[in-house]
């Protein structure tokens, strides 16, 4: 199997590539800068200009789209360049290219509209507003993946929530930095909170891949993806 990895360069989409390579398959990435320690094939380039998806996606069997622009702040344009537009790009691109696997990764806050979820399931609805420009653009992404599943290309959308683990360089290098700093505190009621360590990330991924195809149970679903314990928010700090 042949497979493109969008922003492999990153966190989850590395550690995809890792597994896919364990299994044997051989892997492309695609991402806007180039990664020497990938050691593997890459596109560099923007995934919202026109062509580079095209480009990245040819010649591939299954594409998983990791890539994405996360955060609370910056103008909604860029959020839309990276998260919509990108994926209607990638989209496009494995219909035009023949590719019939398309595994998007999206985020549990699609579905977060200001208040605590607990016990959620896939059931629950988009919210009508968002607080940020992140969970919106995702959503709408979101959307368009699952609208283009069909008789010719299979997609499943995967919502990992709090992934951590080795090479993580978001969520424990701040932690670190605001506890050296002196500014970690307890907010909250330090409720249990899921997540998910990076290894079953990945592989959630690859084993959404090898169950795909068009008309498989999972095609045009949506999953959350976790560890399955739940933790006091201090504890799994």
């Amino acid at each position: 199997m042949k497979a493109l990895v969008t922003g492999g360069g990153g966190f989850l989409g590395g550690a995809i590539i890792r597994q896919l390579q364990a299994q044997g398959d051989c892997v492309r990435s695609v991402s806007r800068s180039h990664y020497p320690a990938l050691a593997i094939d890459q596109v560099q380039g923007d995934l919202a200009d026109p062509g580079v998806a095209e480009r990245a996606v040819s010649g591939c069997d299954v594409v998983f789209h990791v890539a994405a622009k996360a955060g609370v702040a910056g103008r909604y344009g860029d959020y839309y360049r990276a998260n919509v537009e990108a994926t209607r790009r990638v989209i496009n691109a494995c219909r035009a290219c023949g590719v019939r696997r398309l595994v998007y990764t999206s985020s549990p806050s699609v579905v977060f509209g200001g208040n605590d979820i607990e016990n959620g399931n896939e059931s629950l609805p988009y919210p009508k507003h968002y607080h940020a420009h992140y969970p919106e653009t995702k959503a709408e992404a979101e959307r368009l993946v699952l609208a283009a599943n069909g008789t010719e290309l299979a997609t499943v959308a995967l919502r990992p929530h709090l992934i951590w683990g080795p090479g993580d360089n978001h969520l424990v290098p701040r932690l670190l930095e605001r506890g050296r700093a002196g500014r970690l505190r307890r907010i909250g009621t330090g409720k249990q909170i899921d997540s998910v360590y990076i290894d079953n990330a990945a592989q959630a991924h690859v084993l959404a891949a090898n169950r795909l195809e068009p008309g498989a149970a999972c095609a045009g679903r949506v999953y959350f993806i976790s560890n399955g314990e739940p933790l006091p928010t201090w504890d799994l700090v």
